[in-house]
């Protein structure tokens, strides 16, 4: 049957497989969705068919044992009652109806077998249905806890470059302040040594100086009679 082989690899979808290949396991378990949901709708309708098909040879393999049964009952009957005639054209039905059996028998087994193989199919298209509807939210929320972390991870190199930034500025630093005492210190050497006897004798002249104005000051007294 076509239905058979357009859905046979159903049966092997293995779901972990493919959200392993996919980039983007929260949308392919939504398309798988989809696909599956359509699928299924057809299976359905296919299943529902074959099982009917099903039923209809087993009640026509069921009526033929039926009628085998009942056409030896009347050849009993018509034994017993004398008329072998009779029970002739009896058991001559029922060995028609014996050789359609075989027929019928061999018809049924394979309505049966394909009901089964539709059965398992729709079981589990139903099965993985459920199954994709009981992870679709925890694999959004494992995807958006990823999307997170890399946004975080991005931040976290952000902060790295920024620290590097700053270790590089405080070296910048360390070699302007080594700058400045090297330029501090070159222009102490650079200033001309104190000559300590001028700086005594500046010292000195300034009190002869003193001494000379007190003097005059006292004479200035004397003569004003203060």
């Amino acid at each position: 049957m076509a239905i058979l082989e357009r859905f046979a690899d159903i049966i092997k979808a293995n779901i972990n497989d493919l959200l392993d290949k996919c980039e983007d396991p929260a949308k392919m378990i939504d398309q798988y969705l989809r696909d599956l949901t359509e699928d299924l709708a057809e299976v359905k309708k296919e299943t529902a068919a074959v099982m009917a098909e099903e039923t209809r040879t087993r009640r026509m393999l069921e009526e033929n044992t039926a009628e085998v049964k009942r056409y030896e009952e009347l050849a009993k009957k018509a034994l017993t009652a004398g008329n072998e005639g009779d029970a002739r054209v009896f058991l001559g039905k029922k060995q028609q109806l014996a050789d359609k059996a075989a027929s019928l028998q061999a018809t049924y087994d394979a309505a049966h077998a394909n009901a089964e193989k539709m059965r398992q199919m729709h079981d589990k298209l139903v099965g993985d249905i459920e199954t994709l509807h009981g992870r679709r939210e925890m694999v959004k929320a494992k995807m958006a806890v990823a999307k997170t972390q890399e946004k975080v991870n991005k931040v976290g190199a952000s902060a790295d470059k920024a620290a590097g930034a700053m270790s590089a500025f405080e070296r910048m630093e360390r070699k302007a302040d080594q700058m400045l005492d090297q330029a501090n210190a070159m222009a102490e050497l650079n200033t001309a040594p104190v000559d300590e006897a001028a700086a005594l004798e500046a010292k000195y002249a300034s009190a002869a100086g003193d001494a000379a104005v007190d003097e005059e000051l006292a004479k200035l007294k004397a003569e004003l009679g203060l």
